[in-house]
């Protein structure tokens, strides 16, 4: 009689997944959406090999640079909107956000022209990574929405880099003032909107998996739970067929 060893077969290579998402600063559902997808995500068993790239956007490029005014005033002059329209679709927003812990202030709020901030976004990718750039995203969205911080002023945007740790990565607050002073980044934002373009990406935020997969807008956690998961399966198809019957003597 012959001997037979049974089979082990070698584990498949984990495949990490890529999540892009397009979004603005200055996008209020933008920073719920990121809170929903943050929220599936740390759920989900495979976070370890899910990768987030934070990509740019710019709802109103035509915003002028420098100090910002307030965002009540901005809107209602560049959409023709009578102020108490502007404030009651404000309240809604508002309203929705504090479901997700988070506390939109209108009254504060300042339009601005968010091109330096997606700069400051692709430098604290390019010198820390993805979880600098994450920080940075948050960081951003909260001084705008929350803390009505001008983030047009001269020194903001440094500000902001100081405070979520770019000092240890080497870049102190005068150093990312220099770079924002000329044009680092400028390119890399850029790319994004065009790329926003060509994937006929009209409105933020935009989530994006593996270039497979599209959802548009602050869906639900469970939505962004089944985007993943889905997701996940297709990129890993053996780590997810679970273990039947098999013959490994030779005696069946």
């Amino acid at each position: 009689m012959t001997s037979t060893t049974p089979f082990t077969p070698l584990p498949a290579p984990t495949r990490t997944v890529r999540v892009e998402v397009w979004s603005d600063v200055a996008c209020p559902w933008c920073f719920i959406g990121k809170r929903r997808f943050a929220a599936a995500l740390e759920r989900f068993a495979h976070r370890e090999h899910v990768e987030v790239v934070w990509r740019s956007y710019q709802l109103s490029p035509e915003t002028p640079t420098g100090p910002g005014r307030p965002e009540v005033e901005a809107l209602a002059q560049m959409k023709g909107l009578d102020p108490a329209q502007v404030r009651q679709m404000f309240a809604h927003v508002t309203a929705v956000a504090a479901t997700d812990g988070l506390r939109y202030d209108f009254d504060r709020t300042l339009a601005f022209n968010t091109f330096d901030a997606h700069r400051l976004l692709h430098l604290a990718a390019r010198v820390g990574g993805a979880a600098l750039a994450d920080a940075t995203m948050e960081a951003l969205f909260s001084a705008h929405f929350e803390q009505g911080v001008d983030l047009g002023a001269e020194g903001a945007l440094a500000t902001v880099a100081e405070q979520v740790g770019f000092a240890q990565h080497g870049w102190d607050a005068g150093r990312v003032a220099a770079a924002l002073a000329g044009d680092d980044e400028a390119e890399a934002v850029r790319a994004d909107i065009a790329e926003a373009r060509a994937l006929g990406v009209t409105g933020v935020p935009f989530f994006v998996l593996d270039r497979r997969y599209g959802v548009s807008g602050a869906q639900p956690v469970e939505v962004f739970a089944q985007l993943l998961e889905t997701g996940w399966r297709e990129a890993n198809p053996l780590a997810t067929v679970p273990a039947g019957e098999v013959c490994a003597d030779g005696t069946c």
